[in-house]
């Protein structure tokens, strides 16, 4: 099963930049989308991601995740626009300044959280965890911790999906319309999924320290992370977006 957090190969400047760098990158358009006051600059933001994604050869999974963020999105425009009663009325219970907070929370979310998930469709999980003990002293149990964390959330849902499919061909109709049943049938099966999540997380401990985990230092690693011009590149435009966020 593909998940949107599988690495993408790829030869591209993201590719081949610093994975410390593509960090700083994601923070940079988050930090950007956050001092953007405007329209024009959160949708331009969330626009160059798209072709962002596109240039990297992960368009279909960077508009997928816009779908998803965008869903998200909706919701908080409409509680915010529940929330917030100040304004004239505009029609029902919305009024002119919670639709227009509701938007700028809507296109904040979906600007600050797609660049962080892109950001490790062209990074490999391993790399990211040995830059961060190389370049910025990170203790590897840290780093190892972080990104294993990263690495469970696609094997868990792909579990979930195998032990759903399992009771559907029981006869458990996970497709009900009705989603509190569905909600109350899914319920029971959080203890399996526990419990297989359980065995896993102790079988790649076990790996791990067969491995010399506790004698990883900052030079264990076979590879090494120097920077380059493709890290020059992707830094400039980094700080080029965070400039048009706070002009804009």
């Amino acid at each position: 099963m593909t998940s949107v957090l599988d690495y993408h190969e790829g030869t591209t400047l993201l590719h081949r930049a610093n994975p410390i760098t593509k960090v700083a990158f994601a923070v940079c358009v988050c930090v950007a989308t956050l001092l953007a006051g405007g329209y024009p600059m959160l949708v331009g933001i969330i626009v160059l991601l798209v072709l962002v994604g596109g240039y990297a050869g992960i368009a279909s999974d960077t508009l997928r995740l816009l779908g998803a963020f965008a869903g998200l999105g909706t919701l908080m425009l409409v509680v915010q626009t529940a929330l917030v009663r100040q304004g004239t009325v505009l029609f029902l219970w919305v009024t002119d300044r919670g639709l227009d907070m509701g938007a700028h929370v809507a296109l904040r979310l979906v600007a600050f959280a797609l660049p962080l998930v892109m950001m490790l469709m062209v990074t490999r999980l391993t790399d990211l965890a040995n830059a961060a003990v190389e370049v910025l002293h990170v203790p590897y149990r840290y780093a190892f911790t972080i990104t294993t964390a990263l690495r469970f959330v696609p094997i868990f849902s792909e579990q979930m999906g195998q032990i759903m499919e399992a009771q559907t061909a029981r006869g458990v109709a996970f497709d009900s319309p009705n989603p509190l049943r569905r909600l109350r049938l899914m319920l029971p099966l959080i203890a399996p999924l526990l419990i297989s999540s359980v065995a896993k997380a102790d079988d790649t401990a076990l790996a791990a320290e067969e491995r010399g985990f506790y004698l990883r230092s900052r030079t264990s690693s076979s590879r090494r992370y120097p920077f380059g011009m493709p890290d020059v590149l992707v830094a400039s435009a980094a700080v080029a977006i965070v400039t048009l966020g706070v002009l804009f």
